[in-house]
């Protein structure tokens, strides 16, 4: 198998996804625009070949990058970057070289938030009522519909990037001041609690493994607001939340990939779809994942590609918890006091890159316990301010 990825140094532990394709004797082709003598050793090692491009962004550069591996190696079989940034880029790719994947027809399928609602709609899953507006006047019709507050982010985005909640007329003035022409998608908004349905399917669209995580608050009130984050896997996923997320996997056709669902639990009960994205959750959630089962899903997506099947035991079943600090506030515990206060719950500590810093802080502390109450209790202390 030829497998090429984009980007393979980063995120940091995403390098185990090669590493283990590597391994499994995968032929691993790496493209990227970072020089070779600053990759690290286990990416050196992982890579059967390696292309340094001028520019990321150039879809040419690309092109000659796979042309050149097609030429030496062979077919490619797979073109994954495992990154939300690269989907468009991917698709591209996959269709100008005839590779098996989400290709240039379908991407806006996952790209577009709009085509989700509809694709959502078509399949008889609640979602939040949303439109594209563009202009003051589509915007007043639309909160003359739902009323405040609404949120209003680009139709196609990463993250929280230009994304508000606008609560009242001043609100929208601002808003309006700020967009200009450009258009939007504009929602009700959705009180309650944040929920993903995230797994791996076979080439069938089989799910072979699945996990739930419940978020502290979503990307964009944490952004906005500079919140801490904390997201949690949970030991058992809520079985409405499970049928709901079978049923997307269905109704997108996702097959050989990992996806990464988001629903909010409304007080009454009632679950509303958010968004879909078909790659695996970002930030540390795949080692979560790893750290609540005792197993290797770098090395599951490795043996998923090569056998269709996954066939790792899960070694324990427990809460593992992402727990995200700022710079800047002042926490009751200091680093050293959590090192030692929570010695027995800790089992990993990181700084963060630069750039996820507004979402899951400067600091990430991964802790574990069989029993939610405690692990809440845990979360609180650090993230506790004086």
């Amino acid at each position: 198998m030829q497998f090429v990825c984009l980007s393979p140094h980063f995120p940091e532990n995403f390098q185990l996804f090669w590493q283990r394709l590597n391994e499994a004797g995968v032929k691993v082709l790496g493209i990227a625009d970072c020089p070779w003598e600053e990759l690290s050793p286990q990416i050196k090692n992982a890579l059967t070949e390696y292309y340094k491009v001028e520019d990321m962004h150039n879809r040419s550069q690309l092109e000659a990058a796979c042309q050149h591996f097609i030429d030496r190696h062979g077919p490619i079989d797979r073109l994954e970057s495992h990154n939300e940034y690269w989907l468009e880029t991917e698709a591209h790719l996959r269709t100008k070289f005839n590779i098996p994947g989400p290709r240039e027809e379908s991407i806006r399928d996952i790209k577009s938030k709009e085509r989700m609602k509809e694709i959502y709609r078509q399949g008889g899953i609640p979602v939040a009522a949303g439109q594209v507006v563009q202009g003051e006047a589509d915007c007043r019709r639309f909160i003359a519909e739902v009323g405040f507050p609404v949120v209003v982010k680009p139709d196609i985005g990463v993250g929280a990037a230009k994304t508000w909640k606008l609560e009242s007329e001043t609100d929208l003035t601002h808003f309006l001041k700020q967009a200009g022409d450009t258009a939007y998608l504009m929602e009700e908004f959705i009180q309650g609690d944040l929920y993903s349905y995230d797994g791996l399917t076979n080439a069938q669209g089989e799910v072979v493994t699945a996990f739930s995580q419940y978020f502290s608050n979503g990307i964009m009130t944490v952004v906005n607001q500079d919140l801490d984050l904390y997201h949690m896997v949970l030991r058992e996923i809520p079985p409405e939340l499970e049928a709901l997320g079978q049923k997307v996997v269905k109704i997108f056709g996702i097959r050989g990939r990992f996806f990464h669902f988001e629903f909010f639990k409304k007080p009454n009960g009632q679950w509303v779809a958010l968004e879909v994205n078909i790659r695996p959750p970002g930030g540390l959630s795949m080692d979560l994942f790893n750290f609540a089962k005792d197993w290797d899903l770098y090395k599951g997506y490795a043996e998923m590609l090569l056998t269709n099947q996954m066939t790792q035991p899960a070694c324990r079943n427990e809460y593992v918890a992402y727990v995200g600090r700022k710079h800047g506030k002042n926490y009751q515990l200091d680093h050293a006091a959590i090192l030692a206060e929570f010695s027995g719950e800790l089992i990993h500590q990181q700084p963060m890159a630069e750039i996820f810093y507004p979402v899951m802080g400067h600091t990430g502390y991964v802790v574990r316990s069989a029993e939610r109450e405690h692990l809440q209790k845990v979360i609180n202390a650090i993230h506790a301010t004086c």
